[in-house]
């Protein structure tokens, strides 16, 4: 069973005080405690950064992929790597509380022993110790931040809002956050932020005269030193979400802006450029090696939980590319030495995020509980039971994405569905009840509802073939964000090293090829188009009636595509 942090330190202080043999996880976790956090300061130049916690205030489990692959250039290098491998890289041993921290390895009994990750009252205590030692250090928020629970669905993101100003966010840029619209967004950073936090984002502009919508950079003295900080938001904001949601706005990679942003940063006597980057880890990797004068990209949208920085040699000399992980679950630390106006030294340090490890903020912890208070008969409706691992991650499906898709079909009474590959989403272990909340972790939109077509199979491989392109175009720039959709009764082969247009191959339904010119009933959710606005009913309440039925959720088979080219690839491991 899964301690909570006072039984857990208790047993540390007997056992220590006694000399008792512990069981090794036990030990082990005592040993990575004492070491975890203990982080001397270093410089005179401090960043903090939290990334695509997607609204999850509370501790949560969260499993790391098993699949996460790259190819061509970005064969064998993180983030794809996975497991194993990613130990081996980054020189973690197996079994220690590092292993569960940054890979899926023994996830379950690891989950146990070491309890649930993230939560801002926890994450909050982090942040004041890391503060405490650093004067004037900076906490930056890159992004995927007041969307992904029910309450900031409810909330309309005020929730996610209060708790970013109480943990004391300083500067921010953005992706799902647009979801809510031009306007509220708007609202947000003019009212609440107004004087507290600052919204930087180089490549937003208006679509009628290009001006910025937000701030391209702002300029932080700490310690004395000058510190730019370039905002980067998701680039294809209007293409992986609805355009309708911010019809003014234009977005887009924006290279040449960014140098240019870097060069004016520099002239208005800028000794560090840092750029919070929602771009996704390997377009931050080609911007890192063709813009100069970036001294380090705080990197999201990939959810990549990165220990070490990646050094990426440019024209002007090197630019430090991380990647800080997902729902709260890290911390990163980047510290930098700056003298006589250039930087002489770094440390960066990763920092997991264990709710049994860090006391919760008490301040923290009563806003939390306030602004859960008029949702909580809602949350938590016991839905049903799982006998097996719920999680969402990873380039083709996850156990609880084949949940939604088999609930769509049932439901539906559809032959196929199609659920988006959306990253974001927290897990469950076996054993535990599903709860409402649980659900809308997988599906909290403004944009749920449920779509049922009837689609040709010509249009189902151009569907396919499309957001594979997305995923696996060789060239960072064209991969367009989230993972492959998740298919639901379809079975294929994919090829990720083929051309596009040719990576879908094989699609069968019931033992039969899919046929070109047949109509299939397809059903679906999250639809991007303006006129599919109010479709059908919201997908919490689809899977919803679909797991109060089920009562007991028997462990998931996944419905994975066969992979060509992928065997000996470091960042599968299924």
């Amino acid at each position: 069973m899964s301690m909570n942090r006072r039984e857990f330190l208790q047993v540390m202080a007997v056992a220590a005080a006694g000399g008792m043999s512990l069981h090794s996880e036990f030990a082990m976790a005592e040993k990575g405690a004492a070491k975890l956090y203990d982080l001397p300061k270093f410089g005179n130049v401090s960043l903090l950064h939290i990334t695509d916690c997607h609204a999850q205030l509370q501790p949560i489990y969260f499993r790391e992929p098993s699949v996460n692959l790259g190819f061509g250039d970005q064969f064998g290098k993180v983030p794809h790597l996975v497991g194993d491998r990613l130990l081996k890289h980054f020189g973690f041993k197996p079994n220690s509380i590092e292993a569960h921290a940054y890979t899926y390895l023994n996830f379950e009994k690891a989950a146990e022993t070491y309890g649930k990750v993230g939560g801002f009252a926890h994450l909050a205590t982090l942040v004041k110790r890391m503060k405490a030692t650093r004067p004037g250090a900076l906490l930056l928020d890159g992004g995927d931040t007041w969307q992904g629970s029910g309450t900031a669905l409810w909330s309309n993101a005020q929730d996610m809002v209060d708790a970013c100003k109480a943990l004391g966010v300083n500067v921010m840029t953005l992706h799902w956050e647009s979801t809510y619209g031009e306007e509220r967004v708007k609202e947000i950073e003019e009212k609440d932020f107004a004087g507290v936090v600052d919204i930087v984002a180089q490549n937003v502009k208006t679509t009628d005269f290009g001006d910025p919508v937000f701030k391209p950079f702002v300029m932080k003295s700490m310690n004395g030193v000058p510190v730019a900080i370039i905002g980067q938001a998701f680039p294809y904001t209007p293409i992986a979400n609805p355009r309708w949601q911010t019809p003014n706005w234009s977005f887009g990679i924006q290279e040449e802006n960014m140098q240019k942003t870097v060069d004016e940063a520099r002239a208005k006597g800028a000794q560090v450029v840092v750029v919070l980057s929602h771009n996704g880890m390997d377009v931050d990797l080609k911007m890192a090696s063709r813009v100069k004068g970036i001294d380090a990209i705080l990197g999201g949208h990939t959810h990549d939980g990165m220990p070490a920085p990646v050094i990426v040699k440019n024209a002007g000399g090197q630019t430090l590319v991380t990647n800080a992980g997902s729902n709260g679950k890290y911390l990163g630390v980047l510290d930098f030495d700056v003298k006589n106006g250039k930087i002489a030294g770094y440390r960066y340090k990763l920092l997991p995020v264990f709710a049994n490890l860090l006391p919760a903020d008490q301040d923290m912890q009563a806003l939390i509980d306030k602004a859960r208070a008029p949702y909580l008969s809602k949350l938590n409706e016991q839905l049903a039971v799982t006998e097996g691992t719920l999680y969402r991650r990873g380039n083709f499906n996850g156990t609880f994405d084949q949940v939604i898709v088999d609930a769509l079909m049932k439901e539906k009474d559809a032959e196929i569905a199609f659920s988006p590959g959306f990253r974001w989403g927290t897990s469950l272990l076996p054993g535990q009840p599903i709860l409402m909340e649980h659900v809308l972790d997988q599906t909290a939109i403004t944009y749920p509802w449920t779509t049922v077509t009837s689609m040709s199979g010509e249009m189902i491989k151009t569907i396919l073939e499309d957001v594979c392109d997305n995923l696996f175009n060789p060239d960072p720039y064209y991969q367009q964000g989230g993972d492959m959709v998740r298919v639901g009764g379809l079975q294929y082969t994919c090829d990720p090293t083929a051309k596009n247009g040719q990576r879908i191959q094989n699609m069968m339904l019931r033992g039969q090829l899919i046929d070109p010119a047949k109509n299939y009933k397809v059903a679906g959710w999250a639809p991007v188009s303006e006129e599919a606005k109010n479709s059908g009913e919201p997908i919490w309440e689809v899977v919803a009636r679909y797991l109060r039925d089920v009562k007991t959720l028997k462990p998931v088979t996944l419905n994975m595509p066969k992979l060509k080219g992928a065997d000996k690839n470091p960042g599968i491991a299924l």
